[in-house]
């Protein structure tokens, strides 16, 4: 069983990490963690969803590539990529 809680800022993404990880939790890449009971969730803001089904596929790799790097996602790393930067 694996849940998804989509986040509309880099707070709520910051809260529901750290809740899920605590006492146990292990954190994944992809914004996937464990929680300490074992449940699988994927912490992901909105605007990702947004900008990995940009018409632009250059703009929609570099989010990918940038994403896959990541554990937490970042906004503002999703931001950068996303403009090329």
């Amino acid at each position: 069983i694996s849940f998804v809680v989509n986040c509309e800022t880099q707070k709520e993404v910051d809260y529901f990490w750290k809740k899920l990880t605590a006492d146990g939790g292990e954190e994944s890449q992809c914004g996937w963690l464990r929680d300490k009971f074992g449940v699988s969730w994927q912490v992901t803001p909105t605007l990702l969803i947004d900008m990995l089904h940009d018409k632009d596929s250059a703009k929609s790799e570099r989010v990918m590539k940038a994403m896959l790097q990541m554990q937490k996602i970042d906004i503002n790393k999703l931001k950068a990529a996303y403009a090329g930067k």
